[in-house]
């Protein structure tokens, strides 16, 4: 029950996560000269040139994304993500309809839409969920890189050099402010979700205490692709235990979670690391 219960929530705080991010979008930023980043800031660009829906442009380029996410993240990711962009899509389609306007300067309204952006993203990724390709093709690049050279990447240059072209053609098919203030976007929201998940672009080292050190080990092999460090340990009162030490990405901490929980008897802790030195 616990469980089930705990798989309600995550799609409810989804829910509501992707209906505030398409309310920043719809009735803040893009009103104020703004767009949001990563793919999401593709759709926007594409509506503004050739406009077409907003909602069918966000939704026609996250569908790639999502596609290879299936293959490479899993179908739990898989349908967590379509639920948080279908409902994304349609609180787009929903609030440019809505009249809403601050009487404000472009400035003050943008940083506000970017901090209820950067809180409804942080819901969604908490919750095991996501709305932006970038994130997603981030992800599948530094697995693959994993794979090939068995070292751990942060996610964060690959997700700058992504919105770094994105706020590039803003400049140069826009204008610069529109560009400047969607860099704020940017700025506001990355703060704010650094914030509620702890630098979730970065890397994850996981501790495992467990009885059962070989189920893990193996189910982290074959669902994950990755190895851990395997050590000897004893508790004052559970006695002989086997601590493993796991490197992974944010988004691989949710299917991370599952091996865990099916394995009883088990403590575990998450912690962010910021470089590894080899």
């Amino acid at each position: 029950m616990n469980k089930k219960f705990r798989s309600i929530m995550d799609y409810v705080l989804i829910t509501v996560g992707a209906l505030l991010a398409s309310f920043s979008v719809a009735c803040i930023l893009i009103p104020n000269d703004a767009i949001d980043y990563g793919t999401a800031g593709i759709g926007i660009l594409i509506n503004k040139f050739t406009g077409y829906s907003l909602s069918l442009c966000v939704i026609a380029v996250f569908i790639p994304f999502l596609i290879a996410g299936f293959f490479f993240l899993g179908r739990s990711f898989m349908f967590k993500a379509l639920g948080g962009s279908i409902v994304y899509t349609l609180g787009l389609e929903l609030f440019e309809k809505i009249p809403f306007e601050l009487n404000t300067e472009h400035f003050l309204a943008v940083a506000f839409g970017g901090a209820i952006l950067g809180a409804g993203l942080s819901l969604i990724l908490r919750n095991g969920g996501c709305i932006d390709g970038s994130e997603i093709l981030a992800n599948i690049i530094v697995s693959r890189l994993y794979s090939k050279t068995g070292r751990n990447y942060s996610m964060s240059p690959i997700l700058i050099g992504f919105n770094v072209c994105v706020y590039a053609v803003v400049f140069l098919k826009m204008n610069r402010n529109s560009a400047l203030l969607s860099l704020l976007v940017y700025i506001v929201a990355t703060a704010v979700i650094d914030h509620f998940t702890d630098h979730f672009e970065a890397i994850k080292q996981v501790t495992i205490i467990t009885k059962d050190a070989d189920a893990i080990v193996n189910d982290i092999k074959e669902k994950l692709g990755k190895t851990c460090t395997i050590m000897d340990s004893r508790g004052a009162i559970a006695g002989e235990n086997t601590t493993l030490i796991c490197y992974i990405s944010y988004f691989e901490l949710q299917a991370l979670r599952e091996i865990i929980s099916r394995n009883k008897g088990t403590f575990s802790t998450v912690s962010t690391i910021d470089e590894i030195l080899r």
